[in-house]
């Protein structure tokens, strides 16, 4: 497919703080994986401030690799921060939020992209679900983290079996929607863009994922913890509030992966 009239088949949003050292293997990975399928891509990379010459590596690999390439500026917002500038200016009929590191191998893309297909608006990654491979470990203490703001995300905003996996899947329509109306900068930011995406009556498909850590991660575990589980109250209150400017069930909830209709919050 072409580029042609200026729609993408897909765009892929990464997020990037000081990335130039490993960012280069997962752009060319992408580029091979949607070469491979005939899929028009561009990449929106959303350099987080970084001062290791992030969006200059970027820029140099795009012209060997002859991709279509968007560098945006997050000035060191936090990731969360980062994914909503980029989510909100993807063109591409599909978007793709992933880190990286490519914990995730593109390869997972397709076992995604049918769900869009057949009419849903968000997929997302779970390491949780059976089926799920877990080829390397977090550490125990930064597993036991996700767990519990998991546990917590399920408990106050939205039911969900990993909230935080950094792979998921949206059509256009959903990711402007959602990420638009997004407040959070730090690590709650993946349960509060669930608990919109709820809300405004899209209903998600969670599909169990490969993913293996990598060395390099930027989170701080005591201090963003904390902001995590701030950031769940935030999104009660801000829900209170009104300041997410909710349609509440515009859309029909489609089934989950494994034909279970999802069920309302």
């Amino acid at each position: 497919m072409s580029q042609e009239d200026g729609e993408p088949d897909i765009s892929v949003v990464i997020p990037a703080y000081n990335e130039a050292g490993r960012i280069a293997e997962p752009l060319r990975r992408i580029h091979d994986h949607m070469q491979g399928r005939g899929l028009a891509a561009e990449f929106v990379i959303v350099d987080d401030g970084s001062t290791d010459g992030t969006a200059d590596t970027v820029r140099r690999i795009a012209a060997d690799l002859g991709l279509v390439l968007r560098v945006l500026s997050a000035e060191h917002r936090g990731k969360g921060g980062a994914v909503r500038i980029g989510m909100t200016a993807a063109r591409g009929r599909a978007v793709l939020m992933t880190d990286a590191d490519l914990s995730s191998p593109i390869d997972e893309l397709d076992r995604f992209m049918p769900h869009l297909r057949d009419g849903a608006h968000v997929v997302i990654g779970s390491r949780r679900l059976g089926g799920a491979v877990i080829e390397v470990h977090q550490p125990f203490l930064r597993e036991a983290m996700g767990r519990v703001f998991t546990l917590l995300t399920q408990l106050f905003v939205v039911r969900v079996s990993d909230a935080t996996c950094g792979f998921k899947l949206f059509t256009r329509e959903a990711a402007h929607e959602i990420f638009s109306r997004l407040t959070l900068d730090d690590w709650s930011f993946d349960a509060e863009a669930l608990f919109v995406a709820r809300k405004l009556g899209y209903g998600f498909r969670e599909v169990p994922i490969a993913w293996r850590d990598s060395a390099g991660t930027k989170v701080h575990r005591g201090r963003d913890a904390m902001l995590a589980l701030i950031g769940l109250i935030r999104i009660r209150a801000n829900a209170l509030a009104g300041r997410y400017h909710l349609r509440e069930g515009a859309r029909p909830q489609p089934a989950r992966a494994g034909g279970e209709p999802e069920r309302s919050q």
